[in-house]
C-alpha cells in the first residue's frame, strides 16, 4: 500500500513538471512604433523647430522620429542643408532646454536641437532619412554599389560631431525598380541589397527601415519580401492615392479622398486605398509586425467644386500655403472643417473648396485596423502638419495602445 501511494505521488510530480510547450505563455507582443518624420526645411518658412516637437507633447508619444532628408548624390549619403541641419546657431527661446547654442557646440542647427530633444526623451530613437520625392533620383546609382553607399552612410551618421544622436538610417528609395519623379531599373532585388549592406555596415542593434509606396502596382515592381528580411519595418505610404495636384498625388479631375482606408462606390481606382496596400505587401510576404501604416498630417483639395460629396466636377487644385492642393491639418481644422467622413477618412465642403483629410477620428479608425491586421504600427507624415497640443499624433499613439 505505501508502495502504492508513492508511485501516484512520483506520478503527479512527473505530470506537473511536463507541461508542453503549449502550456507556457506566448512572448509578449513587441509594442507598437509611433513614428514620425520631421523636415529640416520646415524650420524655415513653417517654422516648426525641434522645440515644437517637446513643448506639444509629441515627442513623449513617438518611439522613433525619422530627420528628413538627407541627400543621396554621388553613390554616397551626404549632409542635404548645412545650415539647417547642422550650423545655424538656435537661439535660447527656440532651443529645447532653453539654452541657446554657443559657437564652440560641434553641431548647431536641427541635429544639435535633436541631441537636446534625446536627452529630454531618453527612449526616443532617431533615424536620419534619405531620399524622399525630390531626392531619390541618386539611388540608381547606389543600387551599382551598395557597400560604398552604405558605408558612407555609416561615416556619416557616427560623424564625432553629433555622435550618439541617431540610432539609425531611413531609406526612402520613390521607387525602386519603378518611376517617381525619375524612372529606376535596378531590379526587383535592389531595395534589398541597399538595405542588406546598410545592415551589414551599421550591425545589428541599428535601426534600418524604409519607405515604401502605396500603389500596388509599384509594390509588384521590388521583392519587398527580401527587403524586409533587412528591415525593422517598411513604412507604407498609404497616402497621397488622389489629388488636384502635388507632386506625389495620382491626379484626377473629380474629387476623391487621397487616403481612404477601404473602397467605396465611386472610388476612381480601387486599388487605391490603404487596405489594398497593406493586403498587397501582406500577400508578397512581408510580416505584418513590419509594416507600418501611413497617416498624411495634411489635405489635398480641389476649387471650382459644385458638389459636396466626393465625386463632383473640379476646376483645379486649391490653394495651398506651401502647395498648390494642399495644406496642414492645424490650418484646414479651422477653415474648412469636415463635412462628412466616407471610406474610413474625412471631407470637406467649404464654399467652392473641396478638402480631404485624416481627423483625430479617422485616425482611430485607422489604428484599429491597424491593431486588426497585427501590424508593428503607424508613422506620420509629417509632423509640422498637426496641431500645438498633438491631437493627430494623441490619436495615433492612443489608437495603437487601447482596444
Amino acid at each position: 500500500m505505501r508502495a502504492r501511494f508513492v508511485l501516484i505521488i512520483l506520478v503527479l510530480l512527473g505530470l506537473a513538471g511536463c507541461g508542453s510547450a503549449d502550456d507556457e505563455p506566448a512572448p509578449a507582443a513587441a509594442a507598437p512604433k509611433v513614428v514620425g518624420y520631421f523636415t529640416g526645411w520646415g524650420t524655415y518658412a513653417r517654422d516648426f523647430q525641434v522645440k515644437g516637437l517637446d513643448t506639444s507633447g509629441a515627442a513623449g508619444r513617438l518611439t522613433h522620429l525619422l530627420y528628413a532628408f538627407g541627400k543621396v548624390t554621388g553613390g554616397k549619403c551626404a549632409v542635404a542643408d548645412r545650415w539647417a541641419d547642422h550650423e545655424k546657431p538656435v537661439e535660447a527661446g527656440q532651443s529645447v532646454d532653453g539654452v541657446a547654442d554657443q559657437v564652440t557646440d560641434p553641431a548647431r542647427g536641427n541635429i544639435g536641437q535633436l541631441r537636446r530633444l534625446k536627452a529630454q526623451h531618453p527612449g526616443l530613437k532617431v533615424l536620419w532619412s534619405f531620399g524622399g520625392w525630390t531626392g531619390s533620383g541618386g539611388f540608381t546609382q547606389v543600387a551599382r554599389d551598395p557597400d560604398t553607399f552604405a558605408r558612407s552612410c555609416h561615416d556619416l551618421l557616427t560623424d564625432r560631431r553629433w555622435t550618439g544622436v541617431f540610432d539609425g538610417i531611413d531609406v526612402d528609395w520613390e521607387y525602386p525598380n519603378a518611376c517617381g519623379m525619375s524612372c529606376d531599373r535596378s531590379g526587383p532585388e535592389a531595395l534589398g541589397r541597399v538595405l542588406g549592406s546598410l545592415r551589414t555596415a551599421f550591425g545589428p542593434d541599428a535601426v534600418i527601415t524604409a519607405a515604401v509606396p502605396g500603389d500596388s502596382s509599384k509594390l509588384e515592381a521590388t521583392d519587398y519580401r527580401a527587403a524586409a528580411e533587412h528591415a525593422d519595418w517598411l513604412s507604407a505610404m498609404t497616402y497621397d492615392y488622389f489629388g488636384a495636384g502635388g507632386e506625389a498625388a495620382q491626379k484626377v479631375q473629380k474629387t476623391a479622398p487621397h487616403s481612404p482606408l477601404t473602397a467605396y462606390p465611386g472610388i476612381p481606382r480601387e486599388t487605391s486605398t490603404a487596405s489594398a496596400t497593406v493586403e498587397k505587401l501582406l500577400a508578397l510576404g512581408v510580416p505584418p509586425e513590419k509594416i507600418l501604416l501611413g497617416v498624411g498630417f495634411y489635405g489635398r483639395g480641389w476649387t471650382g467644386v459644385t458638389s459636396a460629396e466626393p465625386g463632383g466636377e473640379a476646376s483645379g487644385p486649391a490653394a495651398g500655403r506651401y502647395e498648390k492642393g494642399l495644406e496642414e491639418y492645424e490650418h484646414l481644422i479651422k477653415r474648412c472643417p469636415p463635412t462628412g467622413t466616407i471610406a474610413g477618412t474625412a471631407y470637406a465642403s467649404c464654399g467652392d473648396q473641396w478638402w480631404s483629410y485624416d481627423t483625430p477620428q479617422t485616425i482611430k479608425t485607422k489604428m484599429a485596423y491597424a491593431r486588426n491586421k497585427a501590424l508593428g504600427g503607424a508613422f506620420a507624415w509629417e509632423l509640422s502638419g498637426d496641431t500645438a497640443q498633438s491631437d493627430l499624433l494623441t490619436a495615433v499613439s492612443d489608437g495603437l495602445r487601447r482596444p
